[in-house]
């Protein structure tokens, strides 16, 4: 297996400390910046209004397979959380993309720490992307 890095993350967020738990929580604008190996995947970009950013928790941990979330007090496995910290650290986060200007797309609601590597964006569509009901149940008790 192999992944290649599309580009980098610009954002404010220097240490993790520093972000917010959660990509919503996060009115932040950051930058995408395109390597130009890849540029020409941008083609019609500015018609979508919402991305699925797939990008690398670089500065976390690998080893963890249980953490206790922010939102409760009991031990979960991390395949039943979104801890950035897991073994194949990949983070999802839908974001709006408010602008593009060459290779650098602006956009709203991550929480990546600046100079995380981006490996794919998608756009989101809601009719195919959100599901109703869905739900994890430790949280709702």
């Amino acid at each position: 297996m192999e992944l290649v890095q599309i580009g980098v993350i610009h954002s404010p967020y220097l240490e993790r400390s520093a972000a917010p738990r959660q990509e919503r929580l996060s009115e932040e604008i950051m930058t995408l910046e395109i390597y130009p190996a890849y540029v020409n995947g941008l083609k019609d970009i500015e018609q979508v209004s919402h991305l699925i950013v797939l990008y690398w928790c670089d500065r976390t941990q690998r080893d963890t397979l249980q953490t206790v979330p922010p939102s409760g007090t009991d031990l979960r496995g991390v395949f039943a959380c979104r801890s950035p910290s897991r073994p194949n650290p990949i983070a999802f986060c839908v974001a709006e993309l408010l602008g593009r200007e060459n290779n650098h797309l602006r956009v709203r609601g991550l929480d990546a720490l600046d100079g995380s590597p981006l490996l794919d964006i998608k756009p989101y569509a809601s009719a195919i992307d959100s599901i109703t009901g869905a739900r994890i149940g430790w949280q709702e008790k």
